[in-house]
């Protein structure tokens, strides 16, 4: 959501330019924790990734099977 407030991609595509060890050391997580959750999102038909896109297929699904809550954030998207 940030990114899409950004203008840098949308809920539904965009571009992770990070690696997931660098993914990993920002959420305190081992790359072989981030590669494990990526491939149970990717199991379950959340997200695809091809190269460095990311899709969601379907964001509310996504955004559900995460408990997902975006008041915290501060940007001008809501959760719809």
């Amino acid at each position: 959501m940030r990114m899409e407030s950004a203008g840098l991609g949308t809920r539904n595509a965009f571009q992770l330019t990070a690696t997931q060890t660098q993914v990993g050391d920002a959420l305190g997580l081992t790359s072989s924790h981030v590669n494990r959750t990526f491939k149970a999102l990717r199991t379950l038909g959340l997200i695809s990734i091809a190269g460095k896109a990311i899709r969601v297929p379907d964001w509310h699904a996504l955004a559900r099977a995460g408990d997902f809550d975006s008041s915290y954030l501060s940007v001008g998207c809501a959760v719809s």
